[in-house]
């Protein structure tokens, strides 16, 4: 990932409604939410939602999929796994000492 693309996705996360709406599309996970299940769960005005949405695809945050009538949105996990590994990348290298946190690999728990 490039500077250029972890400050637009972080641009797109720099918002209190829009970090709320991708936490819960990270909760959900690949299955997703129509966007009036997100407005109904968060409390969001369609409108503003909308906006909210489009930011955050603008940051390639989120994607969108038509299944039937309606459209899903999910997070994009692949980009927020390359957002967290660009901002860990080299964690502790310039350091004198040991690293007393490490930095583990950014991996995607499946379920049982």
């Amino acid at each position: 990932m490039k500077s250029s693309d972890a400050l637009s996705a972080l641009g797109a996360l720099a918002h209190a409604s829009r970090l709320e709406v991708f936490r819960l599309l990270v909760r959900r996970g690949p299955e997703g939410y129509t966007p009036g299940e997100i407005a109904q769960k968060l409390d969001l005005p369609a409108p503003t939602l909308s906006f909210h949405l489009r930011e955050l695809r603008a940051g390639h945050l989120v994607s969108v999929e038509r299944k039937g009538r309606n459209l899903h949105y999910s997070a994009d996990f692949s980009r927020m796994n390359a957002l967290l590994a660009f901002l860990t990348d080299h964690c502790c290298s310039m350091g004198n000492t040991g690293c007393e946190v490490a930095c583990p690999p950014v991996t995607v728990r499946k379920r049982a």
